[in-house]
């Protein structure tokens, strides 16, 4: 079994993935170390965004790296009997820059999840776009740099995946369909075009045949209604019993088991 879902096999008190103040979080670890704690977990792991090609305020400095892993090691000794503390990274993949690069292999985590927030701009000018957060922000960029063509964006995103998954070095494939939130505020219905889910049912296959865990994100529920990945595709999950995991993606302590157990109680009930 995956050393990851070895250690959370018997507890559902568990995240890992969550964000404090190295990245775009909003408080410190150990805040989120004594809520985990409170609410009787059984492990945490903190997924800071890891530095990037590109210029980005969300993402730690390779600088901050080392304080960050002191800060784990600090915790663990302070709290280590009363909880599994882990050392994890989201890590983005931009272009050919990602979680299989040589500097992301060399640090001492206990594991590494790979998303995909940034993809180029259409004009092939070599610029990376964060089309990650907020609607109002993502609604501007897509005049900005991607001329209105939403299906341009989505197609290149899930080719941006694609190539994450290929080329390795993690073990947790995160939020595999968030494209579909802000595309389908830009676009409604779009995400249940069948292009787009041939996309999404394409990039599952290559998850499941590089045997990386999948991730069931559960940020999103409270605000819009939805899981990454969607729940429509919960039934495919469980029919290919595929190694997940729940993760709130917390950027406050008091979000840290935010909707998991709904997220839960649906993939149980997927047929």
């Amino acid at each position: 079994m995956n050393k990851i879902l070895s250690l959370v096999q018997d507890s559902d008190r568990y995240n890992l993935h969550g964000h404090t103040k190295f990245c775009d979080g909003h408080a410190d670890m150990e805040q989120f170390v004594r809520q985990a704690v409170e609410m009787r977990f059984t492990h945490y792991g903190f997924t800071p965004h890891g530095p990037t090609s590109v210029e980005s305020k969300c993402n730690m400095s390779r600088e901050a790296v080392p304080q960050f892993l002191a800060e784990v090691q600090r915790l663990r000794q302070i709290y280590g009997s009363r909880l599994c503390i882990l050392s994890g990274m989201e890590i983005d993949y931009i272009d050919d820059f990602g979680p299989s690069d040589p500097y992301f292999q060399s640090l001492p985590l206990d594991y590494r999840i790979g998303s995909v927030h940034f993809i180029p701009s259409i004009h092939g000018d070599g610029e990376f776009v964060d089309i990650d957060g907020r609607y109002a922000r993502f609604q501007e960029k897509m005049g900005q740099y991607f001329d209105g063509d939403i299906e341009w964006v989505v197609r290149t995103y899930f080719r941006q995946m694609t190539r994450m998954v290929e080329q390795g070095g993690f073990d947790i494939v995160g939020h595999f369909d968030k494209i579909g939130l802000n595309a389908s505020q830009y676009q409604p219905g779009i995400d249940t075009e069948p292009w787009f889910d041939a996309l999404v049912r394409d990039l599952f296959e290559a998850i499941m045949d590089h045997h990386y865990i999948i991730e069931v994100n559960t940020k999103a529920w409270a605000e819009h209604g939805r899981f990454f990945p969607n729940q429509r595709y919960f039934a495919m999950l469980r029919a290919a019993h595929a190694p997940v995991v729940f993760n709130s993606d917390a950027h406050w302590p008091h979000l840290i088991d935010a909707s998991r157990h709904e997220a839960i109680r649906q993939y149980q009930a997927a047929v």
